[in-house]
């Protein structure tokens, strides 16, 4: 993206979290463990994509439906009984038809962003939302059979919307144990590799989570560079890590969240590997991972 118990689907109201905008980096830090010195790189002012598409009546008129875990004890084979994930495929497929709605201004604390935009898309036409998409599905059933219940922001790739500001509050309202929002960047053609973005300290808004979303993060980096191969991002974060205090659906953020540049759909390479069906699922199954040894470390 330019400038992802019982496991259920969640309907998603008005709102959604921009970031997609060619910056990225690499590493690894055990979970629980602040990144090395040196190894986060701040970007907060990258700028607002003029492109984009949400529906201010049709987002806000779909509620989510957020189910409640049952309580007890973890069930044997299922590690993430009991754990609240939200997805959030970055973008939507009806955007773009609606300019007017995704384009009106929303409050993210640091200022005032688009509802949200269309994202990007490979030369060959591949777009984003529906790569967004196909991942947080294939995601969604991995986590459904390691018991967890899983919310997402949008049920489909045909929608409008959610706006940023509502994405976040339904991690809110789910009581998410994480929340992961999944993108592809649109960069220069010479930019590949994948970076995860932290949320930067807001004061007084998301003070509480900004220690549990690095380590979030940190479990994500290292499970999809080793699941999927996919280098550290060349052009912008350091070692796959950025911060950024622009993103509304960080700044709003009340429970543990981060995003995915999984890699860059204006490089060759990268966008080789985002229209591969297995390359899709390998990604799936290293988020997947990375999901489980943050949920399961404390």
């Amino acid at each position: 993206m330019r400038f992802a118990g019982r496991a259920l689907i969640a309907l998603a109201w008005a709102g959604a979290l921009t970031a997609c905008s060619g910056s990225g980096d690499s590493g690894y830090a055990p979970v629980g463990a602040a990144p090395p010195v040196g190894e986060v790189e701040r970007t907060a002012t990258w700028p607002v994509p003029s492109q984009g598409a949400d529906s201010a009546n049709s987002a806000e008129s779909a509620q989510p439906v957020v189910p409640t875990p049952k309580a007890g004890t973890r069930t044997p084979g299922k590690p993430l009984a009991g754990k609240i994930v939200v997805l959030d495929p970055g973008h939507n497929g009806g955007n773009a038809s609606h300019p007017k709605e995704i384009n009106r201004l929303v409050d993210i604390v640091t200022g005032r962003k688009p509802c949200n935009t269309t994202g990007t898309a490979t030369d060959s036409g591949y777009s984003e939302h529906a790569f967004n998409w196909d991942v947080a599905i294939r995601l969604q059933k991995v986590l459904k059979k390691e018991g967890a219940t899983v919310v997402l922001t949008r049920l489909n790739d045909q929608g409008v919307g959610p706006c940023i500001d509502a994405r976040a509050a339904i991690g809110t309202k789910a009581k998410a144990d994480a929340v992961l929002s999944i993108h592809a960047d649109g960069a220069g053609p010479s930019d590949h590799g994948f970076h995860v973005i932290l949320p930067g300290r807001v004061p007084g808004h998301n003070d509480a989570i900004i220690a549990s979303s690095q380590r979030l993060g940190l479990a994500i980096r290292s499970a999809y560079r080793a699941g999927t191969g996919v280098p550290y991002a060349n052009y912008i974060g350091k070692k796959a890590i950025a911060i950024r205090t622009d993103l509304g659906g960080l700044n709003l953020a009340t429970r543990p969240s981060v995003l995915i540049e999984c890699g860059n759909m204006r490089n060759k390479g990268d966008a080789a590997d985002f229209t591969s069906a297995s390359f899709r699922q390998k990604a799936a199954d290293s988020l997947a991972v990375g999901l489980t040894a943050f949920l399961t470390s404390s």
